[in-house]
């Protein structure tokens, strides 16, 4: 490629540390796609012969080919993508494959194949995300009045429904599609154009390109086009936010399937066993979700480090881009479609869950609540004597439900039989009516909510 100004063939070690193409031959479809659109522009601003293009095009097009049935000869000789797809249309069509590079170089054209797919990941992502989503909703809809204790600190703190918590989780994962679709936008312009960092003394047309390639339009700026990788930074942050939130809900997963909890089971063929232990159910495909995190946040630190030193414009280091993003978005696809398998097939042990529901005191603050609507008391001081009361239950050994009513008035004078209405679970759940709330009316009503945005 550059034998007019070298003469010697590179050494093995460089030869070993700067082909890429066992990695970057996965932009094969975005590299024929950005090809593509740089002949046809160059056809019809007349900087290449129509039959130029036509042969241009014709080979790329056998090379498609190639590569979908498997015959596509990928060297390490030609060091990248570019240049194998490059060398074998010369070997096709012969002289006219030479005009193709005109008015571009390879730092456009690997920062537009580059971006062409993020862009598509984003897209895989955000479907993937709405997915789950929807799987979520069919699970809360089933669950909507179905009481569970809700925590803080994983201490039982109020109780709620398995339909709320759920759905908590339909909203973390929405705000992750739309950092994703966020990210889309503001990477939707073409480098392609910028040449090696200056831009073309040919009369090009990027608008044309851009359109051709589904871009909003062309980076304004040669430099800052081949220079940045912002879009894949910003792609990465996404992936690692909706990655915690895949490993939280794993983790709680995890948790529910042991013996202690025993709130949930999974199906054997999303469970595996132990080579020593005859008994066991290991919830291994949630544990490998939640270790799918490290790779994907790991991705994020690896490409912001090679990122953070670099002068403009183009540097070798931006060869270590890709591996990242395809690692980051390879887990985060398998992590997804686990996840959402997981919680089709979960299995609720809606009793033992809602027996728990009442524990730990869990209506205390109904209690808290009661005295200060019915007795008008000052909220900090009816804290204070819900706290008394659970300590004299927690000294008789029974729930709040069930101390005696002499025992709350020598507390509070004015205490009627009436409070014993506000402190079951599903009381306690039926009251929270606040928007966003757990009663199961609002649950229901999110629910339907959801599922008008996601259609």
């Amino acid at each position: 490629m550059w034998g007019g100004r070298f003469s010697a063939r590179p050494a093995d070690i460089m030869q070993a540390i700067n082909v890429s193409i066992g990695v970057d031959r996965r932009l094969w479809a975005q590299d024929l796609a950005g090809s593509r659109a740089h002949c046809r522009m160059l056809a019809a601003r007349g900087i290449v012969t129509r039959a130029d293009a036509d042969a241009i095009l014709n080979g790329l097009d056998a090379i498609e080919g190639e590569i979908r049935d498997g015959s596509f000869p990928f060297r390490d000789q030609f060091e990248d993508i570019h240049m194998n797809v490059e060398a074998r249309l010369a070997e096709l069509i012969g002289e006219p494959s030479g005009r193709l590079h005109t008015a571009r170089s390879r730092n456009d054209q690997v920062a537009t194949d580059f971006r062409l797919w993020v862009r598509d990941a984003c897209d895989r992502a955000i479907e993937q995300l709405k997915g789950l989503q929807s799987t979520l909703l069919v699970r809360a809809e089933q669950h909507a009045g179905d009481l569970m204790p809700g925590f803080t600190h994983l201490q039982p703190a109020q109780p709620v429904t398995l339909g709320h918590h759920l759905m908590a989780y339909v909203e973390m994962f929405g705000r992750d599609a739309g950092r994703f679709a966020d990210a889309r936008r503001r990477m939707n312009e073409n480098p392609l154009g910028a040449a090696a960092l200056a831009g073309s003394p040919f009369p090009i047309d990027r608008h044309m390109t851009a359109s051709e390639l589904g871009f909003d339009r062309p980076m304004g700026n040669s430099l800052d086009a081949v220079s940045d990788r912002d879009f894949a930074l910003e792609s990465l942050a996404a992936a690692s936010i909706a990655a915690g939130h895949l490993s939280r809900l794993a983790e709680e997963i995890v948790v529910w399937m042991t013996p202690q909890f025993g709130f949930a089971t999974l199906p054997d063929d999303l469970t595996t066993g132990s080579s020593i232990m005859p008994q066991k159910r290991n919830p291994d495909a949630a544990e490998l979700v939640r270790a799918k995190t490290g790779r994907i946040m790991g991705s994020l630190v690896a490409l912001s480090t090679v990122m953070k030193g670099l002068p403009l414009a183009y540097s070798k280091d931006m060869q270590e881009d890709k591996p990242p993003v395809f690692e980051a978005f390879d887990a985060l696809t398998l992590a997804l479609g686990a996840m959402t398998a997981m919680v089709s097939a979960l299995q609720p042990d809606t009793e033992r869950m809602r027996a728990a529901a009442g524990s730990g005191f869990s209506t205390a603050t109904d209690l808290a609540d009661w005295l200060v609507r019915e007795l008008n008391l000052p909220f900090r001081k009816a804290h204070h004597v819900t706290g008394a009361a659970v300590k004299r239950a927690e000294a008789l050994g029974v729930d709040l439900s069930q101390l005696p009513l002499a025992e709350l008035q020598s507390l509070e004078a004015g205490v009627t039989e009436a409070v014993y209405k506000v402190l079951t679970p599903e009381a306690s759940c039926a009251s929270r009516q606040s928007f966003g709330g757990t009663a199961p009316e609002q649950v229901r009503a999110r629910i339907a909510e959801w599922k008008t945005r996601l259609a």
